[in-house]
C-alpha cells in the first residue's frame, strides 16, 4: 500500500507577517536567501492548521530563540582546541564556540577521515541568533565527510551552530548516467556522500542550527529512541537519489518547527523497523525537488517485504511547496495520523 498526502491537502497560505524574530538571517549558507515567512498558520472555527511557534522562539530558530547557549565549560575558537575540549569534556558539560568563529575541517578529513566526536551527555554549543549572531560555522568541503560530527553515546545535544556541508548541487546528470548508459547503483556510489550529524546512540537533540549541503543527509539517525530535532533551518541536501534534511534507520525522532528548503526529501526513513517519526509544526519554503515527507517500504529495500516504518504522525505543518507533501512507499506496522 502506498499512502499519497498531496500539497493541496495541508498547504497554508498566509499574509500576515510575524515581523524579524522569524528571520534566522537574511542571508544563509550557499547564498540561500530566506524570504519572510509571513502568517505559516490560520485558525478557523476554533481549529488550528499550519505550523506555530512556541515559546522557544521562531520556526527555524535564529534571532529571538530563548534557549540557547551562550557560554561554556570549554571554549573553542579553531579546531586544535576543539578537537581538545572534546576529549577532555565531561556528561553534563558544554563545549562553546564564539560566534565569530568558522572551523574548517576540510584537509583532515580528506587525509585523515576526521570526524568530530561527541562524547555521551555533552554539549556542543554556538550562539546562533544571540545578539544578532549567525552562529560559529563547522564546516568541510571533502565530498566524503561521512560524517562531520557524530554523537558517540547518549544524550548529546548540539545547538546553535551552522554546519556547512561539500554537496549543495542536485548533480541530475551524474544520476541519469548512473541508471542509464553506466548500469546502476555501482557507478552511482562511486561518487562519495556526505552527512552532517549522525547517531546511532539515542536522546539526540539538535537545535538552532543551520544545516546545508549535505548529499547523503544532514541528520543521520542510525537507531536509537527520544530524538529529538528543533528550530533548525535545513536546506540544500537535495543530491538526486539521496539528499535528505533527517533521515532514519531503526530510530524514532520527534521533528518540530524547522524549516526547509531545496532537499530532496526534508524528512525521510528506509523503512526498516522498528522505525517511526512524529513531524509538526515544520514549514516547506517552497522549493524541493521531490516530495516532501517519506518514508520507505520494502520495494525500496527489495527485502521481500511491503513494510514501511512502524509508526508516523503529521500534524500542524505547513507546505508552500507545489510537490507532492507525504508519501509513504508500503504499509506501517501501525496506523498513520495524518491531522
Amino acid at each position: 500500500m502506498m499512502v499519497v498526502v498531496t500539497a493541496a491537502l495541508t498547504v497554508v497560505l498566509a499574509r500576515t507577517s510575524l515581523g524579524d524574530e522569524g528571520l534566522p538571517g537574511k542571508m544563509n549558507m550557499y547564498g540561500a536567501p530566506l524570504p519572510p515567512l509571513g502568517q505559516t498558520w490560520t485558525e478557523i472555527d476554533g481549529q488550528v492548521y499550519g505550523a506555530q511557534p512556541d515559546e522557544r522562539g521562531p520556526i527555524g530558530g535564529g534571532r529571538g530563540y530563548r534557549a540557547g547557549v551562550t557560554r561554556g565549560d570549554h571554549q573553542a575558537s579553531n579546531l586544535d582546541t576543539l578537537l581538545e575540549a572534546l576529549g577532555e569534556v565531561k556528561a553534563g558539560e558544554v563545549v562553546f564556540i564564539p560566534g565569530d568563529v568558522m572551523i574548517d575541517c576540510t584537509t583532515r578529513v580528506h587525509i585523515e577521515k576526521l570526524v568530530l566526536k561527541v562524547p555521551a551527555g555533552v554539549t556542543l554549543a554556538g550562539d546562533r541568533g544571540h545578539n544578532g549572531s549567525e552562529g560559529a560555522m563547522i564546516t568541510s568541503d571533502a565530498f566524503a565527510t561521512d560524517p562531520l560530527v557524530e554523537a558517540v553515546g547518549p544524550g548529546v545535544r548540539v545547538t546553535g551552530l551552522r554546519l556547512r556541508g561539500p554537496d549543495p548541487h542536485r548533480r541530475l546528470d551524474h544520476h541519469r548516467r548512473s541508471f542509464g548508459e553506466m548500469g546502476g547503483h555501482d557507478y552511482y556510489y562511486k561518487f562519495p556522500l556526505s552527512v552532517g550529524i549522525r547517531s546511532a546512540h539515542p536522546n539526540l537533540e539538535v537545535d538552532n542550527c543551520e544545516l546545508a549541503g549535505w548529499s547523503h543527509g544532514a541528520i543521520y539517525l542510525v537507531d536509537g529512541e527520544g530524538h529529538h530535532l528543533h528550530h533548525n533551518y535545513i536546506h540544500h541536501c537535495q543530491y538526486t537519489g539521496m539528499g535528505y534534511g533527517v533521515v532514519l534507520n531503526r530510530a524514532f525522532v520527534l521533528v518540530e518547527r524547522n524549516l526547509f528548503n531545496h532537499n530532496r526529501h526534508s524528512i525521510a526513513g528506509t523503512g526498516r523497523t522498528p522505525s517511526g517519526y512524529e513531524a509538526a509544526h515544520n514549514v516547506e519554503i517552497g522549493v524541493s525537488l521531490s516530495h516532501m515527507f517519506d518514508m520507505h517500504g520494502g520495494r525500496d529495500r527489495r527485502d521481500g517485504t511491503n513494510i514501511a516504518g512502524t509508526r508516523m504522525s503529521f500534524h500542524h505543518n505547513t507546505f508552500r511547496c507545489p510537490k507532492t507533501a507525504i508519501v509513504i512507499r508500503g504499509r506501517p506496522e501501525e496506523p498513520v495520523e495524518i491531522n
